[in-house]
């Protein structure tokens, strides 16, 4: 498996930053946060113009708890993983947040594009997350791949890097997952 060079090169910055060194953060910086706001964006594209968290704000939440984290980075898709994980988090607190404060009323729905779960759009991102939740009880590991593809924004390819298998295997796994999630989030 080849790898990309411009993976490769983040990877580097990401090791010199763990070692203390600030020009490769300053280096790193513009292109963590460009990356945060295209997946963030993607996140919450069809959220109302009033919605009380915005991509920007998901954004510089995210962007200061990967800062703030003391994890030794392994590569590019490892720490869009882990931003993915901590933006699902800041999405599903939030949407608990309004529930508890509105009693339901707000509650945060996201949509999946067509390729992500099929026709089911608008889905409450609580009940997105206790899909998740119990799917990785069943299967940690499709559970672990809808993840990096739903909310760390990686490719089938960035995928089977990270686990070190085929882009075909990833894609089986994720079409059984997305299967699995779309049956659970089916309406009654």
């Amino acid at each position: 498996m080849s790898k990309n060079p411009d993976s490769q090169r983040f990877t580097v910055l990401l090791q010199r930053w763990h070692r203390g060194d600030g020009a490769a953060l300053n280096d790193l910086s513009k292109q963590i946060q460009n990356e945060l706001h295209r997946l963030a964006l993607k996140l919450m594209h069809n959220e109302s113009a009033g919605h009380t968290l915005q991509p920007t704000a998901l954004v510089n939440e995210a962007y200061l708890n990967l800062l703030n984290c003391d994890v030794s980075y392994h590569n590019r898709v490892h720490f869009f993983n882990l931003a993915g994980r901590m933006m699902r988090r800041i999405l599903v607190d939030h949407a608990r947040a309004r529930g508890s404060a509105k009693r339901g009323d707000g509650i945060k729905c996201i949509t999946l594009e067509e390729q992500h779960l099929g026709a089911i759009e608008n889905i409450d991102i609580l009940a997105l997350n206790d899909a998740m939740d119990a799917l990785a009880e069943f299967d940690q590991p499709k559970a672990e791949m809808l993840e990096l593809h739903f909310f760390a924004g990686l490719t089938t390819a960035e995928i089977a890097e990270l686990y070190q298998v085929s882009a075909k295997t990833i894609e089986r796994n994720t079409r059984l997952a997305k299967a699995w999630l779309r049956q659970t989030l089916q309406p009654a």
